[in-house]
């Protein structure tokens, strides 16, 4: 399973494709394809049928569809965006940013 450097709760910046600009949290990571789920970025229109035993109304949904990990970067709190390093500190390891050394916050 390839690791990644971007989490679940994390800030990012999408860097290109027709949301380039925007910046979103991280919903959901997908690391066997590489892509990860960001909040309000590339929202697609989807046609959900009516349940008849579950009483659910039919129509046209939207919701946000994955996006390439390599299309995204993570925002650090006091310069834009960041490159990410590791720290190692006894038996943690702490993310931080290659520009300006701040450690990156790590939501759970």
């Amino acid at each position: 399973m390839p690791s990644l450097n971007i989490r679940r709760n994390d800030v990012v910046k999408v860097l290109t494709g027709s949301d380039r600009g925007k910046t979103g949290r991280v919903l959901r990571v997908f690391p066997d394809k590489g892509t990860v789920l960001v909040e309000h970025v590339r929202v697609v229109k989807k046609t959900v049928s009516s349940k008849q035993g579950q009483r659910t109304k039919g129509g046209i949904a939207e919701h946000e569809s994955p996006i390439s990990v390599s299309n995204v970067a993570l925002v650090c709190p006091t310069c834009d965006t960041a490159k990410i390093g590791y720290k190692v500190d006894g038996s943690t390891k702490q993310r931080v940013c290659k520009e300006c050394g701040s450690e990156l916050p790590t939501k759970k």
